[in-house]
């Protein structure tokens, strides 16, 4: 089950899940998954990326592994150029903790010994005795077929699209993994970048902890409680998340049952502004601390120059929204990543 594209060099404690829409195309699914490697994330986090078929991940496993491929040159090329000018901090991508070194989960296993010449070559040149290792998460996928073999919403709604079939795919995912990781995001790689780490706000959070944020295109004479939530980036304790999961897929089958089969009558996005407002979601086994923040995420357009065709302050956030000026956006950030060394890595620069 699964397609493994990368074995991580370590065992992680977070978990990224990124869907994927069948409408993506495949520009728009390179820039993600280049900008997943080049933020960091990959440093404290393993990647699952989530397709609806095998006919879908088929068709996106070549970029995917031009991209991983690519990241190893980047990585060769700044530990043989270390005062290179580029945005991308390879430093991030080391750890001196050889005790916190366990072997992933994905993959074959394999006998390792950290005091041996082989796991040496993770070591950072220019840094002398300080034995840094490399640290870089696995990268891999699963087909909706494999963890919704059934299509189990199918029975109560006409169609169902990934933003509704992806809630009935965690549950399985995330059981399956419920002791290996410590924190989980579910983001949207069609509407939403990855620009740094975001699990720093949640690493000193309870298990059962769950950040959502607000749409920037709620209702603006809704009260803060009601404003709606933005399914694109779900992230939190990885209890918090799967029991978030479970109660999402609940009430998209009573949603459906309620609007009687209507096409396209239900929205997670609904569904997540409902819940993130309800008690029942913590007491009892439920028990969700949904924390609910008022800030909407980041849309590009309000950081890319009209005129100038330039980015601003992009590395201030963690996660943008690509929004109306995708394109626009996506011209800035390749035209800055070619603008350095790193251009040598990547073919379309």
């Amino acid at each position: 089950m699964g397609t493994l594209y990368r074995r991580g060099t370590r065992a992680m404690h977070d978990l990224t899940i990124c869907h994927v829409a069948d409408d993506i195309d495949e520009h728009d699914f390179r820039l993600f998954v280049r900008l997943i490697h080049r933020s960091g994330l990959t440093a404290t986090s393993d990647v699952v990326f989530l397709f609806s078929s095998r006919s879908i991940s088929d068709s996106f496993a070549r970029v995917i592994q031009q991209e991983n491929n690519a990241f190893s040159s980047l990585v060769s090329l700044h530990r043989e150029f270390e005062e290179s000018e580029s945005n991308f901090n390879l430093s991030l991508f080391y750890t001196n903790d050889k005790f916190e070194m366990a072997e992933t989960l994905w993959g074959k296993r394999i006998r390792r010994n950290f005091s041996n010449v082989e796991e040496r070559e993770g070591e950072l040149p220019g840094i002398e005795g300080g034995g840094l290792l490399l640290s870089i998460g696995s990268v891999l996928s699963f087909d909706a077929t494999e963890l919704d073999p059934e299509n189990s919403l199918a029975g109560f709604l006409d169609r169902v699209p990934m933003s509704l079939r992806r809630w009935a795919c965690y549950p399985m995912l995330l059981g399956r993994v419920r002791r290996n990781f410590k924190h989980v995001m579910l983001v949207d790689v069609k509407n939403m970048l990855v620009l740094k780490d975001p699990f720093g706000s949640v690493r000193n959070r309870s298990p059962e902890s769950v950040f959502l944020f607000t749409n920037k295109n709620s209702d603006k004479t809704r009260s803060k409680t009601q404003k709606r939530v933005n399914s694109g980036v779900v992230i939190g304790g990885a209890r918090g998340v799967r029991r978030l999961c479970n109660a999402v897929v609940v009430e998209i089958v009573r949603a459906a049952i309620q609007r009687s089969k209507k096409k396209n009558s239900v929205s997670d996005s609904v569904i997540l502004s409902q819940l993130a407002g309800n008690e029942f979601m913590r007491k009892g086994s439920n028990n969700v601390n949904i924390i609910a923040s008022s800030e909407s995420i980041t849309e590009a357009s309000s950081l890319v120059g009209r005129n100038s065709g330039t980015a601003t302050s992009l590395l201030n956030h963690a996660i943008i929204e690509r929004g109306a000026d995708n394109h626009e956006i996506s011209y800035v950030i390749k035209k800055q990543i070619c603008s350095y060394m790193d251009s040598s890595v990547y073919r379309d620069c």
